[in-house]
């Protein structure tokens, strides 16, 4: 009894090192300000790991400075990171769908499913684009995010709103409410703005980019800012994090592939910081997923390089297509290729363009398809490097 007392005693008088949720359908206003203290995540396992995830990072980034004009051909990466970050909230599109409106999007408003897969997109790249002009990041930089993938006008979510995150499914416990964020006036903003100055602080918080990335994540989606797409905005934001602290040049991290393919892990272990404090699973995990995609991400761009090179050999060899190394290079730059991309391009005369993609046709290096009343010319082995 007496050590049992003493076991209880020395539970009770130890320091708190991580102030948890007691009660979920409460707003959780007291949410830690960042930084957490080391002694949460600075363990041998996660630093074994780090070195890991690091080392794939490092031969993906290094892997990406190698292709020339690296901004077309990742086009491709970043759309199969939009599809698969929208289908981890229930948004789901075909490939042949989504690569559909994707061709069309300059000519034709995309619909339905693809639209918001395409707003994903976009919104990677404009959040890219607006961290080259910035220092740092700041509110302005989440609230373009947001508004870019909801196509919304509004910003942070106003302090009257009874914002809940409720258990999904059809099981026993669907309808239960499983966490409420900070609420309350500017209280969203504040919790933001920690965040913010955490993500931007190298000099006081000398943390690895890529823990620090997963701490900020968890911080993010607890702090849920917006009424919808808190998801989406904070994966692309651990893409944007990677790439301006240098660790990527480009967004081309599939890292939305490991969430979706263990789904359940990423919600369970999300609610385990909050409910246990447990932070050093949820940081194993998000580095597992760095090191998984980098891996999955250097394979795919190899494989689309030795074919794209192939294919080039094999046009030039016949000599019969002018400008073979941009008519490739363009078929490259999306699944689906039409006539008047070529054109719009500058490549060539309407006549030329399609007599060259009926010519690739004959050869094997592109599939016509008639798709509602349109003719569209399917790079075959693009298509099968990403469908994998």
């Amino acid at each position: 009894m007496f050590h049992f007392l003493l076991f209880i005693f020395y539970i009770c008088t130890m320091p708190v090192l991580y102030k948890i949720n007691p009660d979920r359908s409460k707003p959780w206003n007291d949410i830690p300000a960042l930084p957490i203290v080391e002694e949460l995540y600075k363990n041998t396992e996660v630093l074994e790991q780090l070195v890991s995830s690091r080392a794939s990072l490092a031969r993906l980034q290094g892997r990406s400075t190698s292709i020339p004009n690296q901004g077309l051909l990742i086009n491709t990466i970043s759309l199969q990171e939009a599809k698969a970050s929208s289908a981890i909230e229930n948004i789901f599109t075909t490939d042949d769908e989504l690569y559909k409106a994707y061709s069309d999007q300059n000519y034709q408003p995309p619909l339905g499913a693809s639209k918001e897969v395409l707003r994903y997109r976009e919104a990677l790249w404009a959040g890219y684009h607006y961290l080259q002009s910035v220092p740092g990041f700041d509110q302005k930089y989440f609230i373009n995010i947001y508004q870019e993938i909801n196509q919304a006008s509004d910003g942070i979510r106003p302090a009257f709103l009874q914002t809940t995150i409720i258990q999904g499914g059809s099981g026993i416990n669907a309808g239960q409410i499983i966490y409420t964020p900070p609420r309350g006036n500017r209280v969203p903003e504040q919790k933001l703005q920690n965040l913010i100055d955490f993500m931007n602080n190298d000099q006081d918080y000398k943390i690895d980019p890529l823990i620090k990335m997963a701490i900020g994540h968890f911080q993010f989606e607890a702090i849920h800012p917006f009424r919808d797409g808190n998801g989406r905005t904070g994966r692309i934001f651990n893409i944007h994090y990677l790439t301006k602290t240098g660790l990527l040049d480009f967004p081309i991290l599939f890292l939305s592939r490991y969430i979706i393919e263990h789904k359940e892990d990423y919600y369970a272990l999300l609610g385990g910081v909050s409910q246990r404090g447990d932070w050093k699973s949820w940081i194993l995990y998000m580095l597992k997923a760095v090191e998984s995609t980098s891996n999955i991400t250097y394979s795919k761009i190899n494989q689309i390089l030795a074919v794209k090179e192939a294919m080039l050999e094999e046009v030039v060899r016949h000599k019969e297509i002018r400008r073979p190394e941009q008519l490739i290079q363009l078929i490259f730059t999306q699944p689906f290729t039409k006539v008047k991309h070529l054109e719009d391009a500058g490549l060539y005369a309407e006549k030329t363009a399609r007599n060259y993609l009926n010519k690739l046709s004959e050869m094997g290096i592109l599939e016509r398809r008639s798709i509602e009343g349109g003719h569209y010319y399917l790079n075959l082995e693009l298509y099968r490097i990403l469908s994998e």
